[in-house]
């Protein structure tokens, strides 16, 4: 069985060595010509596979069907010989024509999202440039998660009127966080502060969507890395959470971690009764992407200006440009767990149950506590 493509595809991929052949990602098992089995995972992650740390004939895409889960790593096949690397996360050189480039993330996105069968879908909006996209070109609802005074929800509630669109907000609360905490940690097999508060805001508009009737959840995952819509990015080599000394190789550096949020992402929205459909890491898109000079993807900063002020995720939005009020393709939005406050109110629910930040990583403990 493999999730996201056929297997057609995948032998493909493997006998051409092609990274990045036409699909939004796959995992699985693959049977092949031989008779033997072989279980694959794509460049970048985009679904989870694992097997049994000391058996890899045992596996699953689901870590809680096996009693010690290892994942496969992205762009490897796993055998009972052990694990190889097939498919290297590709690296072009940069773009010279500025148009080009632009005019090719364009066209990406237009197919990729056209690509996306919109029954029974819905699309998680914050209201920034990534999930605007989505809600512009997919003819699907859309719903929006956090505290009732935060950032993603008024972000989302402006850009939908912007769009002329309705836009469901899913009011959250302490006891959907005490309640969700221990069933998502669970499921993603984690436990970490970041983790959980990256995950709780997903897992609870996905729990909402499904409640709803919908199956598919469309998410903006991946822009970001693509696209150079981080900080550290912009201010490479100055960041110390980079080591490289370009925007373009700190890019990089943020697009070879995707593989390990993304397994994050897809087992919390699957265990909130929903599919994930991530049109902005389809193939077409990261291969429009990869070839981004710098500065289409953080913009060179004015005199004066610091980096991490500077633009960011350039080419993206002079593309989201063609479907997009100015308002909201040139904003900029906040890190899920801290747009909807989820980060926040962990924080707090941690320090009334006695978990007081003068310990060392408290909301770790709290989560821990309440899972135990």
């Amino acid at each position: 069985m493999i999730d996201g493509a056929d297997p057609a595809t995948v032998r493909a991929a493997l006998d051409s060595g092609d990274p990045l052949p036409g699909t939004r990602g796959f995992a699985g098992r693959l049977d092949t010509e031989d008779g033997s089995a072989l279980l694959v995972r794509d460049v970048l992650g985009r679904y989870p596979c694992f097997s049994e740390a000391d058996d890899p004939t045992a596996w699953s895409v689901d870590p809680t069907d096996l009693s010690d889960p290892d994942p496969v790593p992205a762009g490897h096949v796993r055998t009972p010989d052990g694990d190889e690397q097939v498919w290297p996360l590709p690296d072009p050189p940069a773009t010279d024509d500025d148009a080009v480039a632009i005019t090719a993330v364009r066209a990406a996105v237009e197919a990729s999202t056209a690509a996306v069968e919109t029954d029974g879908l819905a699309v998680a909006f914050s209201g920034g440039v990534d999930s605007a996209v989505l809600a512009a070109r997919l003819d699907a609802p859309l719903y929006v998660a956090g505290f009732p005074d935060s950032h993603d929800v008024e972000a989302a509630r402006s850009a939908a009127a912007a769009m002329d669109r309705d836009c469901t907000v899913v009011e959250l609360t302490h006891d959907d966080l005490e309640r969700a905490v221990p069933e998502l940690a669970h499921a993603i097999g984690r436990t970490n502060a970041m983790d959980v508060q990256i995950a709780l805001p997903l897992y609870l508009v996905a729990e909402r969507v499904a409640a709803d009737g919908f199956d598919r959840l469309a998410v903006g995952q991946g822009a970001d890395e693509l696209f150079g819509g981080y900080a550290k990015v912009a201010k490479a080599p100055d960041d110390p959470r980079v080591d490289a000394d370009t925007v373009r190789g700190a890019r990089r550096e943020v697009v070879t971690t995707l593989p390990d949020q993304l397994e994050r992402d897809v087992l919390a929205l699957r265990a909130a009764g929903v599919e994930p459909v991530a049109p902005l890491l389809s193939d077409r898109v990261i291969e429009a992407a990869l070839p981004l000079p710098g500065h289409l993807l953080v913009a060179d900063p004015a005199p004066g200006e610091d980096r991490g002020d500077a633009e960011r995720k350039v080419a993206l939005r002079r593309a989201a440009a063609s479907w997009l009020p100015d308002e909201v393709s040139a904003r900029d939005k906040k890190a899920v767990q801290y747009g909807s406050l989820v980060a926040r109110e962990l924080d707090r629910l941690a320090r009334q149950a006695g978990f007081k930040r003068r310990m060392d990583d408290h909301v770790t403990k709290y989560v821990r506590s309440l899972v135990d």
